[in-house]
């Protein structure tokens, strides 16, 4: 079977909420309008309940559906924008200067908002859907938060499902797969002090510039020459600030950087070597070093038996040949984990590429794909009525 009917009926309404909230995006733990919108709606589809203040603004809706199962299953989709200044001179472009939905978030949000459209209007499932929207999934951790503020406690489902845009994979195609699908992740800084000097008189002083400059290309020995080549690994300095002028020597230059993996043990191996490099290399120079190896997220770990039931309502929805075998994790990291971590479940990917030359997300030139939003709302809605059919 392919998009539902009724999801296809209003997608032109679904674009427009998608595109409303591109032009108002909110950064992290900010989303007040976003998360005000997303209540507004699902009252006005008629959801059971609506919690609101979960994580400063999540938004938890609940539809029950027919029957007395007990059963209960959760989608989650995120809401916040990243601080992007947007370049696609699209006329729904993001009203607010230095900040835009780069990663899709807005079409996740309104995907939800239409299977729970739906749902609430057809109730053909013996249960409760929990409808999960969450803030602050770039780099603050929303998800971890929404976990310790008890969500699961509050609304104790049996599975949760989450679903990301992916521009690099033709649309309409499902990827999906068992086990580690995204990497954990390490936030990494070092501050490297040495003596400042007259740059014409680099003798007086100690370098940190120069000394920076080996740590970074002595970093990229870790994953090159101490990790097993079967494993995955990364460490990448993107940001690098030090100095003020042509012809001064700085008395310190600042790192920042992160890391990914998959393997606890890769992990482990990073942040050691991360830190004897860094203070060893300073100490070579006559230098100094302070250096932090924050983990942030853990990896993305699909359960097999909810990936099995992720892809067979894929296949659904779009059919066999389009739910594909994920063909390898991707090393961006996703704070879904924290809910997989607590309860079993399944991430997929669901592509929304339009051709050649498309943007990736996190670019100021991503644009969403607003043709996939009945697929991905078509896919939530067979979930709940494939895991929780009713009976007779």
């Amino acid at each position: 079977m392919p998009i539902i009917n009724r999801i296809a009926e209003f997608h032109p309404d679904m674009t427009a909420w998608r595109q409303d909230f591109h032009q108002h995006p909110e950064l992290g733990f900010t989303e007040t309008r976003t998360s005000r919108v997303v209540a507004e709606k699902l009252r006005e589809f008629g959801v059971d309940e609506v919690v609101t203040g979960i994580a400063t603004t999540g938004v938890v809706g609940v539809i029950r559906g027919t029957g007395d199962s007990g059963r209960a299953i959760g989608f989650r989709a995120d809401m916040d924008a990243l601080p992007i200044e947007e370049a696609t001179g699209k006329p729904y472009a993001s009203k607010t200067p230095g900040i835009m939905h780069a990663c899709g978030h807005d079409g996740h949000t309104t995907m939800l908002l239409g299977a729970a459209k739906y749902l609430a209007e057809t109730r053909n499932f013996d249960g409760t859907v929990y409808l999960v929207f969450q803030p602050a999934e770039e780099n603050l951790a929303g998800g971890e938060v929404m976990v310790k503020e008890g969500l699961f406690e509050r609304f104790p489902m049996d599975r949760i499902f989450g679903l990301h845009n992916w521009p690099g994979a033709p649309a309409g195609i499902f990827l999906h797969a068992p086990g580690p699908v995204m990497a954990a992740v390490a936030n990494l800084e070092a501050t490297i002090t040495g003596r400042g000097a007259h740059g014409a008189m680099p003798h007086n002083g100690v370098d940190p510039i120069l000394i920076s400059a080996h740590i970074v290309t002595a970093l990229q020995s870790i994953v090159a020459r101490n990790l097993n080549p079967l494993e995955s690994g990364v460490i990448t300095i993107g940001h690098i600030t030090g100095g003020f002028t042509f012809n001064v020597i700085p008395e310190s230059v600042k790192l920042q950087g992160t890391a990914r993996w998959f393997l606890p043990e890769v992990g482990d191996l990073l942040e050691s070597k991360f830190r004897e490099i860094v203070t060893g290399v300073a100490s070579a120079f006559g230098a100094s070093a302070e250096c932090s190896f924050t983990r942030a997220y853990p990896a993305t770990v699909n359960e097999p038996e909810s990936t099995a039931i992720a892809a067979k309502a894929a296949a659904t929805v779009v059919g066999e040949a389009r739910a594909q075998k994920l063909p390898q994790p991707t090393m961006g990291g996703e704070d879904f984990s924290f809910m997989l971590n607590e309860r079993p479940g399944a991430y997929l990917f669901l592509g929304g590429g339009k051709g050649e030359g498309d943007a990736m997300v996190h670019h100021p030139k991503y644009d969403f794909n607003d043709e996939i939003l009945p697929i991905g709302a078509s896919w939530f809605a067979t979930l709940a009525e494939q895991v929780m059919p009713r009976r007779g």
